[in-house]
């Protein structure tokens, strides 16, 4: 029953995260933002609400271990299933932004700062505080270099209603926040139904299933050959889970980390970050670099497992 329960609530995270996605989407083409500022705000931010809601309930419940595992898995999952999967089915790949010069750094100070506080074991309110500060300095600097590029006439032209968005946007949080609740609690039952850990629950099966809303957004942005919109929306995620998401979680309450039993997927989450600055750096958009990206998403899960 339980895991009806997961898969049910999953469900409700992604539909509802789709409805935030959407109209989140027309706001800001509404008031002309660039696809990449689009891609690395509104829709990071969308999509980055289930991880949000989960990591904030597991925080709330007690289960500390979930709420940080499930920002590691997503940032492996996010650079290593969703990026390498955009790499393999867009038929082109061309940024207009100069992604290594203006952006790579972004996905890796906020892994690197999470290192740095969670050498003592835990992530204090003070820390959480300092992620959001973070987080407030990466909406200023996208705002800043926010350059309008081509935007898509379709939905310019479609009819922009406030009402509607609200009603929307409203309907999606109840979903994301009530599935939410559900998963975490089915999650956890499942992890001591079959002996599995939590940290390995919350590092794969609600990280990929949190994940799933980066992944269809994405895919569909890069089939549309809008490429800047999918990797903004990427990088944006990873700094949404760490800042955003471990910022408020280890406020509601301080969260213990224990980098040396869970050594290896930390450093798996900092190596593919390090792998995206390096194929930025490189451009190396294509579907080599695709394949390399799930290689090694394979190693990471066939290691834990």
């Amino acid at each position: 029953m339980d895991i009806v329960i997961f898969i049910v609530s999953m469900g409700a995270l992604i539909y509802g995260a789709d409805f935030i996605i959407q109209e989140s989407e027309k706001i800001a083409l509404h008031f002309d933002i660039s696809p990449f500022v689009i891609g690395a705000t509104l829709i990071a931010l969308g999509t980055s609400l289930p991880e949000m809601a989960v990591s904030m309930s597991a925080s709330y419940h007690g289960n500390g271990d979930i709420a940080v595992a499930n920002v590691i898995g997503s940032t492996i999952f996010n650079i290593a299933l969703v990026l390498g999967a955009v790499f393999l089915i867009a038929t082109k790949i061309s940024p207009d932004r100069d992604l290594f010069a203006k952006d790579s750094a972004w996905s890796l100070f906020p892994i690197f700062i999470f290192i740095l506080m969670a050498i003592d074991g835990v992530l204090s309110r003070f820390d959480g505080f300092l992620f959001l500060l973070l987080m407030v300095a990466y909406l200023l600097f996208l705002i800043q270099s926010n350059q309008v590029e081509e935007i898509d006439e379709e939905l310019i032209k479609e009819k922009f209603g406030w009402g509607k968005t609200i009603l929307l946007l409203v309907v999606g949080f109840v979903f994301v926040i009530g599935g939410a609740n559900f998963a975490i609690d089915a999650a956890s039952n499942i992890a001591r139904e079959f002996g599995v850990s939590e940290w390995i629950i919350g590092l794969f099966l609600v990280a990929f299933g949190t994940s799933l809303p980066e992944l269809t957004v994405s895919i569909k942005a890069a089939r549309a050959n809008n490429a800047d919109m999918a990797i903004g929306a990427i990088i944006g995620s990873n700094v949404a889970n760490f800042t955003m998401v471990l910022g408020l979680s280890s406020l509601i309450h301080p969260l213990n980390v224990d980098l040396t039993t869970n050594f290896f997927d930390v450093i798996s989450a900092l190596i593919v970050s390090v792998m995206l600055v390096f194929i930025t750096a490189n451009k190396m958009y294509n579907k080599s670099a695709g394949i390399v990206l799930l290689s090694v998403l394979a190693l990471v899960v066939a290691h834990s497992f």
